[in-house]
């Protein structure tokens, strides 16, 4: 059968075509370690490897909500753990007070020491993080949480953050009692100041103050609590994700690894149909008719 040139030439570049196409996708494959480099190597594999990086791309965002999240409520933790100690310290000088054995001057010198922790708790109940947001006024970040009139500017909305999928953890706790407990308190201490004080004078309001800072003291404690539990939680969450993350990297390496061994073998396949291929052709380009004739 005669073959025209044309053909025979057509014919052989398609195929030194083919062979430098499969030799230089192996090496690639050899070169990136990945044996699915486009979805038709492999098109179920490049599903399964899409919902993995699916997946470990939400799982990443999670986590980092976490870390952000734990950072926050530690913060909250730390500064409601300084407003618990100023308020014992509040509550002891208050017991004092109420010792009917004071005089007016021992009145006046302790009014001076609950001004200082008024101020102090003040001050941390209007508490921001770094960017500038009050810890404690709920969602209405912007708003200080107790005013000079020691009015609650916040609101008690959580905000919420995603840490897992369809589940949220709060970001926040109130202190919508501690404008109250302060009022009280700095109505004290200016009654404690005033002269001619005596501590008969001053037992009833010593006495409900009391009893307010316990119920104060009851509401700071709980939400201690309640960041602590919070905190627990991001921890187990944290600590499964990082598990999952691991599993779904372990499983990527397993879909999309080139077997080394198999990719040498075809490598050297294709290495071979090329230069066969290319000594045939230059073989068969250097014949002539002439050559036969002769």
């Amino acid at each position: 059968m005669r073959i025209a040139s044309n053909q025979y030439h057509t014919t052989m570049n398609s195929a030194l075509q083919a062979a430098n196409e499969g030799l230089t996708h192996v090496m690639q494959q050899m070169a990136s370690g990945q044996r699915v480099l486009k979805p038709s190597d492999d098109s179920i594999a490049t599903l399964r490897l899409s919902r993995l990086s699916r997946e470990e791309a939400s799982l990443t965002q999670y986590r980092d909500n976490i870390g952000a999240l734990k950072s926050r409520l530690k913060t909250s933790e730390v500064t409601l753990d300084s407003i618990k100690d100023d308020l014992q310290a509040t509550r002891d000088l208050l017991v004092w007070a109420a010792d009917a054995g004071n005089t007016g001057d021992d009145l006046n010198a302790m009014s001076g020491s609950m001004k200082t922790l008024h101020d102090s708790l003040l001050y941390l109940a209007n508490s921001k993080n770094a960017e500038g947001r009050y810890l404690f006024s709920g969602t209405a970040s912007d708003q200080p949480t107790v005013d000079a009139a020691y009015a609650f500017q916040g609101n008690l909305q959580t905000q919420q953050v995603a840490v897992a999928d369809n589940m949220t953890v709060p970001a926040n706790v109130t202190l919508e009692t501690m404008g109250a407990f302060l009022q009280q308190l700095n109505a004290l201490t200016g009654q404690l100041a005033a002269p001619g004080v005596t501590a008969e004078g001053a037992h009833a309001n010593v006495t409900a103050l009391i009893t307010a800072l316990d119920q104060t003291l009851n509401s700071v404690s709980g939400k201690i609590g309640q960041l602590g539990g919070r905190q627990n939680i991001l921890e187990t969450l944290d600590n499964n994700h990082a598990s999952v993350s691991l599993s779904n990297q372990q499983a990527a390496l397993d879909i999309g690894q080139i077997d080394y061994g198999e990719a040498a073998t075809r490598l050297n396949s294709y290495t071979l149909a090329l230069q066969a291929t290319q000594k045939a052709y230059a073989k068969v380009s250097a014949l002539s008719l002439f050559d036969a004739i002769s």
